[in-house]
């Protein structure tokens, strides 16, 4: 990408949107990829992805560290050229119109692009002049920004004395100057702390329903994802290797269970011998029931219990979580 900027306000400067009001097409997908490939000398970072994000949602890109999602987000949005394959994004290509492209993403990358030696407003100012913004409608920018992002009594102190959540705030307020299509979110609540990240998951959850935006998020907290993304992709050693929604994942992964804990010895062997493939703690006086989580097979159980006249105390459900999909679909597990 060509930029004559640099410094704190440039990762943000990279992506300078299309004038309000203009027309936006509904039915293209905000992101479409094929075939993506990215080698730093002998190491692969990726081997040919597909990527199709529909506009007005959220999805993530998990994957252990090095697994190439950083790289991701940098050929996405024109930092860094890829080896092979094509990409579309907010209707133009990728190569051909980076330009647009530019014009319609905003990135807000791993590391905070703040300046530290102007004030919060000043820095919101600084990306509406780099936005080429009339000098009123700047103003009128990042004082709704200002508001949005619950900053507007910290506006003219020092970005240097915030904390880690307020130049979070900060960092993705100076992103949205621009009015984006698309925003791209690197890892966005690295270093926070959960009452700082759950108010980023209200702040991004917000861009979506109520500005329609399209978010393109990486992350390590799966419980990130699992919250936020409406679709989630697993990368791993450049490949995507399983790709849906958090359910979804998480019914391919074997582990689910139906647990039933019973009063007596008597009990759990009569339950014991109405179902095969089960796991017993004659100790803890359990039994564990293989399920896919659903509720057809949690009445199927309670049915052959009551038909038998077993009474169970205790029933719980466990299902896999992002976690075992995590372990399971990465090299973490191997």
């Amino acid at each position: 990408m060509t930029t004559p900027l640099s410094g704190p306000a440039a990762t943000h400067a990279s992506a300078r949107t299309s004038p309000p009001g203009a027309v936006r097409t509904a039915t293209e997908p905000a992101i479409t990829a094929t075939g993506l490939a990215k080698s730093y000398g002998d190491k692969v970072v990726l081997d040919g992805i597909d990527l199709h994000v529909p506009e007005g949602t959220v999805f993530a890109l998990l994957g252990p560290n090095g697994a190439g999602k950083t790289t991701t987000v940098q050929i996405l949005s024109t930092l860094v050229p890829a080896d092979a394959g094509e990409a579309r994004l907010a209707g133009h290509d990728l190569v051909g119109e980076a330009d647009a492209v530019r014009r319609a993403i905003g990135v807000t990358g791993q590391f905070s692009a703040v300046d530290n030696l102007l004030t919060a407003e000043e820095n919101l100012l600084l990306m509406a002049d780099l936005h080429h913004l009339s000098r009123r409608e700047g103003r009128r920018r990042a004082t709704e920004l200002l508001r949005r992002f619950d900053l507007t009594e910290a506006a003219t102190g020092p970005a240097a004395t915030f904390s880690g959540g307020m130049r979070r705030k900060l960092d993705l307020a100076m992103t949205l100057v621009g009015d984006p299509r698309v925003i791209f979110l690197d890892e966005p609540t690295t270093g926070l702390d959960p009452r700082s990240r759950r108010t980023m998951w209200d702040i991004i959850r917000g861009l979506v329903d109520d500005r329609g935006v399209t978010i393109f998020l990486t992350t390590q907290y799966l419980e990130e994802a699992d919250q936020l993304a409406d679709r989630i992709a697993v990368l791993d050693g450049g490949h995507l290797v399983a790709e849906g929604t958090a359910e979804e994942l998480k019914r391919r992964i074997p582990g689910g269970h139906i647990r039933l804990r019973f009063a007596d010895p008597g009990r759990l062997e009569s339950a014991a011998a109405l179902f095969t493939a089960t796991k017993r703690d004659d100790e803890a006086l359990t039994l564990h029931i293989p399920s896919d989580g659903s509720v057809p097979t949690l009445r199927a159980v309670l049915d052959i219990l009551d038909g038998a006249s077993v009474e169970a105390d205790e029933l719980t459900i466990h299902t896999p979580d992002l976690d075992d999909v995590f372990l399971t679909l990465t090299g973490s597990a191997r």
